[in-house]
């Protein structure tokens, strides 16, 4: 058994081994939305809790496979240093997500069915983006340096971004042309994305919702698929702790969405590990290493378990301050009055 697992993860049957993994997410999606849940249904925190706790075991269990019959502790570190950063990059993900739900005052009770064909649109799209990466990066090797510098671009601008986000549906391309070309009711039809009605075929609002979540994901695999591949060029690794992470985001959604504001410092902490995993990526640029070579150092490289380390070491700073520091609340001056006013 032990020999078979090791020549799928050699790449002698990849494709085999990418098929298996493609039916084991179809199945917990199928049992998720056929099986756990039937019909609208609000999520507790208990509930949440419960899937969030199985997705981050399920995860450590596959990187424990790759660690066992895959290539060692390296392809190991690097699945889960891709699958940390993922995940909390994923917390800004969230926090847009609520905010688009908000905007358009979608039920509680909906939100399960409208983060599942999210996230179903996300792996399917993470998947081209991940291997055309790939494609890419094996014809120009060159791109992953294009990548470091825009990573590095986006930490810095993260950390000086402000918190607060409006959403502009009516600016974003896809709504645009969702609106324009597809019959939209003014109804969501107890939680129906489509419906038909006299022969005719209607849209819903709640539609439209999924399609601005889907395209604010695409904008997030920005940022995440340049830094898994900073991380590791193994697509196997790269898009299993991508998935992973995102399986993972529904439950944490839930387990998150009213809590999401006392963490107000990992926005920081994130933006730091963009910055390192950039500046990670560049230093194996043949011109920088010259540079080094120069001043005596044979080989400037940071080793996996060092990138493990400061990306779990920022990430868990950030969360303990934020905790041991809470963020205090704008206190707004009551706005005086003359008599002649009152």
């Amino acid at each position: 058994m032990k020999l078979i697992l090791t020549n799928l993860f050699s790449g002698t049957n990849e494709l085999l081994l990418f098929g298996v993994f493609g039916v084991v997410i179809i199945l917990f999606l199928a049992v998720d939305l056929g099986l756990v849940h039937k019909g609208p249904k609000k999520i507790s925190q208990k509930d949440a809790l419960l899937q969030t706790i199985f997705w981050i075991f399920v995860s450590c269990i596959f990187g424990g496979l790759i660690y066992y019959f895959g290539g060692g502790s390296q392809d190991a570190l690097e699945y889960f240093s891709a699958y940390v950063t993922e995940k909390a990059l994923s917390v800004d993900n969230i926090f847009v997500i609520l905010l688009i739900l908000r905007y358009f005052k979608v039920k509680d009770e909906y939100y399960h069915d409208i983060l599942f064909w999210g996230i179903l649109g996300a792996i399917v799209f993470r998947a081209v983006f991940i291997f055309l990466g790939a494609l890419l990066i094996g014809e120009f090797h060159w791109i992953l340096y294009i990548f470091g510098v825009f990573l590095i671009y986006s930490g810095v601008k993260i950390f000086n971004e402000d918190e607060d986000m409006d959403i502009e549906p009516e600016k974003n391309i896809l709504m645009k042309w969702a609106k324009k070309v597809l019959p939209i009711s003014k109804e969501d039809k107890g939680g129906r994305f489509i419906f038909r009605e006299k022969g005719k075929l209607w849209f819903t609002p709640l539609f439209l919702v999924i399609l601005l979540i889907e395209s604010t994901d695409l904008i997030f695999a920005v940022d995440s698929i340049p830094a898994a591949f900073a991380i590791s060029q193994n697509e196997f690794v790269i898009y299993t702790s991508n998935i992973f992470a995102v399986m993972g985001l529904r439950a944490m959604f839930f387990l998150l969405a009213n809590i999401l504001d006392k963490f107000y410092l990992l926005q920081k902490g994130l933006s730091v590990v963009l910055v390192f995993i950039g500046v990670k990526m560049l230093l194996e640029w043949s011109l920088i290493q010259s540079a080094f070579q120069m001043v005596g150092i044979e080989h400037a490289h940071i080793p996996i378990i060092w990138s493990f380390i400061v990306i779990m070491s920022a990430l868990t700073f950030s969360i303990v301050l934020s905790v041991i520091f809470p963020q205090q609340p704008e206190i707004v001056e009551p706005v005086e009055t003359s008599k002649e006013e009152a």
